[in-house]
């Protein structure tokens, strides 16, 4: 059985998703995990337990079907989040990501954005087509910490990107941290 088959088949069966499969040189094998996802309901978040229980299992698992390995690592997500499925846009539609293209944008921008831009940051949003997301964002001057920004001072306009997932290469959850407890997900 493939590495990839025998590893979701364990993940699953103990209820849990399989986010990202990484096998690197020195062998070491890395896992991400997350709880599976259900509209509308609480996040729950992946604990030290959960961790604990599926490299338990993986162990006993690989070691039976002689897969080699030297270092198992099992983990959660984390702040940036790889998004790579449907379900995965559907799940944080609203949040902050960040996505790279394949290809620049070209002449498509009509001018607005720089025609070599690939990388972009704004709040997901559902496009206008089933399987079509945009992204919005403005794109603000930077501010020194501490600066007072005018009230006068002219917002910018909004930007809109629309894509399909065939089009990125990656697409990660923002990792927006607030330490002052004020809100850091507006874009």
């Amino acid at each position: 059985m493939a590495l990839q088959e025998v590893v979701v088949q364990t993940v699953t069966g103990l209820g849990y998703d399989l986010v990202e499969l990484e096998r690197s040189a020195g062998g070491l094998l890395r896992i991400t995990i997350d709880h599976p996802w259900t509209p509308g309901a609480e996040p729950v978040f992946v604990t030290v337990e959960d961790c604990e229980k599926v490299t338990r299992q993986l162990q006993f698992v690989l070691e039976a079907e002689e897969v080699e390995y030297r270092r198992l690592e099992v983990s959660s997500p984390g702040i940036d989040r790889p998004l790579r499925h449907q379900a995965d846009f559907e799940r944080f539609a609203g949040e902050v990501i960040d996505i790279t293209l394949k290809a620049p944008m070209g002449a498509a921008a009509g001018g607005q954005v720089s025609a070599l831009r690939k990388k972009f940051r704004g709040a997901l949003e559902k496009g206008v087509a089933p399987g079509h997301w945009q992204i919005v964002w403005r794109d603000e001057a930077p501010t020194k910490p501490g600066q007072r920004i005018s009230q006068k001072r002219a917002t910018p306009p909004s930007q809109v990107l629309g894509f399909v997932l065939e089009e990125l290469r990656e697409a990660r959850l923002a990792p927006l941290v607030d330490f002052k407890g004020r809100s850091a997900r507006s874009v």
